[in-house]
């Protein structure tokens, strides 16, 4: 449909995450960013257990199905699985109106160790150009410490820190700043698909 802008949100891990967690920030993004807007939550395989290999073959299949000028956005695990999986993999540069991390934690040099995959030191470099990439941490956060996001904007230049006061790992259920980032207004007009 045009006019419609699409939105990817992929959730994170644990038991329980899409249903009793997550739920609540894609509620909120959802509501916040009102019509026009198409918001897709698709359950990742084994929540309790995120797999890189499963996880990012799961988004891949998801972004085949987004129309140019889509904005994905992953909390926690899942924007960790995202992003690496962008750099792994970049999808054409119109594709990605924008790319959104939230309280993800890094995984590499100064971050968690990764079993699966370490985030390479180039990663802003092997993004899609042209799409602009965010990182929201709340400095409450006491899953993933909020010095993560300084690591990403060491390892993604390019990207916008927006560090939120008083917030946790779930943001409090709370995504108005991110739908306002990502709104019409923030980041240019929609592609035509």
């Amino acid at each position: 449909m045009a006019g419609i802008r699409q939105i990817l949100f992929i959730q994170g891990g644990g038991a329980g995450a899409h249903d009793e967690w997550d739920d609540k920030l894609f509620d909120s993004l959802r509501r916040e960013l009102g019509d026009g807007y198409e918001v897709r939550y698709p359950r990742m395989p084994d929540e309790h257990d995120p797999s890189y290999a499963r996880w990012s073959a799961a988004i891949r299949r998801e972004m085949t199905a987004l129309d140019d000028g889509a904005v994905v956005v992953g909390h926690s695990v899942g924007g960790t699985i995202l992003i690496n999986a962008l750099a792994e993999r970049p999808p054409e540069p119109e594709k990605l109106r924008a790319i959104v991390l939230i309280a993800a934690p890094f995984v590499g040099a100064g971050g968690w160790p990764g079993d699966e995959f370490e985030l390479p030191h180039d990663l802003g470099a092997r993004l899609p150009q042209g799409a602009p990439v965010h990182v929201f941490h709340g400095l409450q956060d006491d899953t993933a410490p909020p010095s993560h996001a300084d690591l990403y904007a060491r390892a993604i230049p390019q990207a916008q820190l927006h560090r939120l006061p008083g917030r946790d790992h779930q943001m409090d259920n709370d995504l108005s700043e991110v739908a306002k980032t990502i709104s019409p207004d923030d980041l240019g007009p929609v592609a035509k698909g």
